[in-house]
């Protein structure tokens, strides 16, 4: 059996490819080649608009952007650091901007957190994140007291609330799921030094892959699947415990799929690993790591496009599935029709690459974006509403 738990992102295409091959009888859907090539136009003319033939300025689709979110945030706050006596080192730099875009699911406030030093456990130094308290106690007084700094070891849905200024008049969908996950991290991250370091800092996974690489010259090749097996291995305890198991472990975001059920032999074979989450991720990570580090990864051509809500948007708004002309309700991502969605996505995002494989994410988020603005000009929602609890997406 090919392992669910911490599977490399080229075996989603395979499990896609195989339920394509049974003939999708659940989904009730249809593939044709010209719908295909409607969409891989539909992108192109996005990146043309946007960027004309300089393809290359074109950014990965990673949390760099989603932190910017039309403003620089990210140059800019390198830019302080460059001033500081004396200023941080490329590797400390790298190392506070993993830091920052692990724990940014709560975007631009994210940010702000990290700048006041809401994550961090030292308090001599706000922009970094630690799993756990760096210095417990101070002595004032002759008085113990708990510093402001206390890591993510600080976090709680009502702490999170507060600095989100979540009220009854300004919700927020998923805030518990979220903060869940941050306190999960903090566990996970203690709980694994051997990427993390004692400290239990997520920017110490750095000093694990520069143990996994090779020097090339003046910088170091690393292996994508070092990096893979960080995020997949070391952080599997954030993940909810009501999730799909394997072995006792939480799975994370893997799920039983109907459609393989009658040809899985073994245990765990109907299960399909999507890790949303842990590619994006992934694609975040590397742009840092590349960027101000300078070190290359081996093996990126093994990455999937990411199988979420606004790529298989896309797919649904230029009209792939019947689906679309109908009224489609909420579903739950455990739902039959939403693993076949998401497996589905997947594979059309492969074959999309054919032709735009440089900018495949990038292209296809954004086109799913602006063709659900076409579409649903009041909401700008995805055509298939997700039940979620922030986990997932």
């Amino acid at each position: 059996m090919i392992d669910t738990f911490a599977p490399f992102p080229l075996f989603v295409s395979v499990v896609a490819a195989f339920m394509i091959w049974l003939g999708k009888e659940n989904l009730n859907t249809s593939l044709p080649p010209e719908r295909e090539q409607d969409v891989t136009e539909y992108c192109i003319r996005i990146i043309q608009r946007d960027f004309g033939d300089d393809i290359s300025s074109i950014p990965p689709h990673g949390r760099w952007r989603h932190l910017d979110a039309g403003v620089s945030r990210i140059t800019p706050l390198i830019a302080h650091w460059d001033t500081l006596k004396p200023p941080p080192d490329r590797k400390e730099k790298t190392k506070r901007l993993i830091d920052l875009f692990l724990v940014s699911g709560l975007g631009v406030a994210s940010f702000n957190m990290f700048k006041e030093g809401f994550f961090s456990g030292d308090v001599d130094q706000p922009h970094r994140v630690d799993g756990m308290l760096g210095f417990p106690f101070i002595n004032v007084a002759d008085r113990f007291v708990v510093p402001k700094a206390n890591g993510l070891e600080q976090i709680t849905v009502e702490r999170t609330a507060q600095v989100m200024q979540v009220r009854s008049d300004n919700p927020m969908v998923g805030l518990e799921g979220r903060a869940s996950l941050l306190v999960n991290l903090s566990y996970a991250l203690r709980s694994n030094a051997i990427f993390f370091g004692a400290e239990g800092r997520p920017g110490n996974m750095i000093d694990y892959l520069e143990s996994e690489s090779i020097p090339d010259g003046p910088t170091r090749r690393i292996p994508l699947a070092a990096l893979w097996h960080v995020l997949v291995s070391g952080l599997a305890p954030i993940w909810p415990k009501d999730r799909t198991t394997f072995g006792g472990v939480p799975l994370g975001d893997v799920w039983p799929c109907d459609a393989l059920k009658g040809h899985a032999p073994a245990e765990g074979d109907e299960l399909v690993p999507f890790h949303k989450l842990t590619g994006w991720t992934t694609y975040s990570l590397i742009e840092p790591i590349e960027k101000i580090l300078g070190w290359k990864f081996d093996g990126l051509e093994d990455m999937t496009g990411l199988p979420e809500y606004r790529n298989g948007g896309l797919l649904v708004d230029l009209a792939y599935f019947p689906t679309a002309s109908s009224p489609i309700p909420r579903l739950p991502p455990s739902h039959p029709a939403i693993v076949e969605w998401r497996a589905m996505t997947v594979i059309e995002l492969d074959r999309i690459a054919e032709q735009i494989r440089a900018k495949l994410d990038f292209a296809t988020w954004k086109g799913g974006r602006e063709i659900a603005k076409e579409k649903r000009p009041e909401s700008g929602g995805p055509p298939v509403e997700i039940i979620s609890d922030g986990t997932v997406f």
